[in-house]
């Protein structure tokens, strides 16, 4: 097999990409005969081909694929070149296209359909089709782009299956011709890269559009003026005279905005996935109340997009079959164009029970008030908060994976907290907590204990918010890898209650995490910490680590800690370190660590010290 392998080799020319491509096709064969087919197949698509050895091979790796990953990796097509995807997003595409279904597992009962998916998306990695960005705390995949040869036969593939139709600035005035063509009508999917001339789209069989607007808002800001736009908001916010063409043109704007939505809500009401990415600072005056038309919609994302009035339709109360719901829309509120303020939504959510994934505005008025008791579904939560949802209906989601609370958190119903059962019920599936609470609001810190204990099998934990004093040890889970600290204002040091979790991979203490002067990472401590970062503690003067702490680090971070007067001696025996990043001190500190410093025999033994803005 070895001799087979070099031969399959020759025949890439040299090329990194098709030996990496080839070796993941092999990855997939487990005999001889297996092996001797792909060398068979490498020389007869050469052959077939011009020779051109990487465009061959990863041709033959499409041609490898089960017919489960063909769509998979066909829908990586709507994105634009060099994107970085969101797996988690991706996973909720595919499913909500019906290209991922759920595994009948006989004895093991039936598989959550995001699990399923997340193993085509590390099949698509070990064949080396997607490459690998971030990965989180458990090493899944976080995010992922697509090789500029591989997509370019991503869309070659594509557009020969008549996968889906791309408007981007190669369109060009072709575009404009052909787009009510047969081209388009014979499509479900549409992918625009660029400001569409959406009423021209003559396909009421649509099944997905999706925009990416990074490049609409060039477009867009090359129809108007930004000034112009400012002065127009604030005509309509305070009803004052502005010269007729300047209101005239702004108001022409809006409309065409405003005809796109309606044309697309009253036209294409098949659409199982509307998705916008990228940030829209005007997306129009409102959102349609035709949105409630798309009564098929089973991904809805109107992430960062801005809209004068702050009212969201009571109409979306009909799309009854949505699995994904991205309600994180803006609202224009000040004169100089910037976008904030609170959002108001109607209590219609808990009508659409098949919700698995919801992502609520971080500012929504008081006069919003949300029932979500029916979500049993529910696997993301984004967002939630004890002023406008009702923290008893946390009990009933017994599905929750990622909870993030944002806002107020107060739990009056739990006066006595020792006999009360935990807030997520018998919830033992919660992966991820998050609390954010950036005011002087300081939460009970009893009611942050008993949420946290009530996480048993958590594995990410991230606190923003005033608490003064993290909970005891053993309050936390076993199980947490990653806890990111942010204006927690903690006067006694974290270190020696964080050093005691066996399983904590990656920490990070920002900004006024800890007040103190002194940290000390004691022996023993930190037995699987691999990355950990240190950022504006402004009154960290001095940092202890002994002999044997934090044995498995490979990458520090220390960023903005002026006062700290230098790097802890103990550096110098964590032999696995790879990586140290120190930036924003004072030249003296940097001084010390260069070769010749009277620290430097702390970190000479890292391979890697990189240093920013220093002095």
């Amino acid at each position: 097999m070895e001799e087979l392998g070099k031969n399959m080799v020759r025949h890439c020319g040299g090329m990194p990409l098709a030996i990496v491509v080839l070796g993941g096709i092999l990855a997939t064969k487990n005999s001889l005969n297996e092996w001797q087919l792909v060398s068979k197949n490498v020389k007869s698509y050469l052959k077939r081909g011009k020779g051109q050895g990487v465009e061959d091979v990863l041709e033959l790796s499409y041609d490898d694929l089960p017919p489960y990953l063909r769509s998979c990796f066909l829908y990586l097509s709507h994105f634009p070149e060099d994107c970085e995807i969101s797996a988690k997003r991706l996973i909720q595409l595919w499913i909500a296209e019906g290209i991922v279904l759920s595994n009948q597992n006989k004895g093991n009962g039936e598989e959550i359909v995001e699990d399923v998916a997340e193993n085509y998306l590390i099949e698509l990695a070990e064949r080396c089709m997607i490459q690998v960005g971030e990965r989180d705390a458990l090493l899944k995949i976080k995010t992922l782009h697509v090789h500029d040869l591989m997509r370019d036969l991503c869309l070659l593939k594509a557009k020969q299956e008549n996968f889906l139709c791309i408007i981007d600035h190669s369109s060009g005035n072709q575009f404009r011709k052909d787009i009510s063509s047969s081209t388009i009508r014979g499509v479900h999917r549409v992918a625009a890269h660029v400001f569409p001339q959406v009423q021209c789209i003559k396909n009421p069989h649509l099944r997905s559009f999706l925009f990416f607007f990074e490049v609409w808002m060039h477009q867009t800001n090359a129809l108007t003026d930004p000034r112009m736009i400012k002065r127009v908001n604030y005509i309509l916010e305070h009803k004052e005279n502005l010269d007729l063409v300047s209101c005239i043109f702004i108001l022409w704007t809006k409309y065409i905005l405003w005809r796109s939505w309606t044309y697309m809500f009253n036209n294409f009401k098949f659409l199982r996935v509307l998705y916008f990415e990228g940030r829209v600072d005007d997306a129009g005056i409102k959102l349609p109340c035709d949105i409630g038309n798309l009564i098929h919609l089973r991904f809805l994302c109107l992430k960062d997009l801005s809209f004068i009035m702050p009212k969201l339709p009571a109409s979306l109360g009909s799309l009854r079959c949505l699995q994904t719901l991205d309600l994180r829309v803006q609202r224009i509120v000040y004169l100089n164009g910037d976008v904030g303020g609170p959002i108001h939504v109607p209590n219609v959510i808990w009508r659409m029970k098949q919700l698995r994934h919801l992502y609520l505005p971080q500012h929504c008025d008081p006069k919003t008030k949300l029932k979500l008791c029916t979500l049993r579904n529910l696997l993301t939560l984004v967002n939630f908060n004890t002023r406008n949802c009702y923290v008893g209906d946390l009990h009933n989601m017994m599905n929750l994976r990622d909870l993030q609370i944002f806002g107020s958190f107060h739990i009056e119903d739990f006066e006595d907290l020792g006999k009360n059962p935990a807030i997520l019920g018998n919830n033992n599936i919660l992966r991820s907590l998050t609390l954010t609470i950036e005011s002087i609001e300081i939460p009970d810190p009893r009611h942050l204990t008993h949420l946290i204990f009530g996480c048993a099998n958590i594995y990410e934990l991230r606190l923003v918010l005033k608490i003064g004093k993290l909970p005891e040890y053993h309050h936390f889970s076993s199980n947490i890898a990653s806890i990111y600290l942010r204006i927690c204002n903690l006067v006694e040091d974290p270190m020696p209650t964080l050093g005691r979790l066996p399983n904590l991979r990656i920490l990070k203490v920002r900004e006024d995490a800890f007040t103190g002067k002194e940290m000390a990472c004691s022996a023993q401590s930190f037995v699987k910490l691999d990355f950990l970062s240190i950022y504006r503690l402004h009154n960290l003067e001095e940092w202890k680590v002994d002999e044997g702490a934090m044995p498995a680090l490979r990458h520090l971070e220390i960023f903005e800690c002026k006062n700290l007067k230098m790097l802890p001696n103990g550096l110098r025996f964590i032999t696995n370190l790879r990586k140290l990043e120190i930036g924003w001190v004072p030249k003296a500190f940097k001084d010390k660590l260069v070769e010749g410093g009277e620290d430097f025999y702390k970190v000479q033994h890292i391979p890697s010290i990189e240093f920013h803005r220093c002095g």
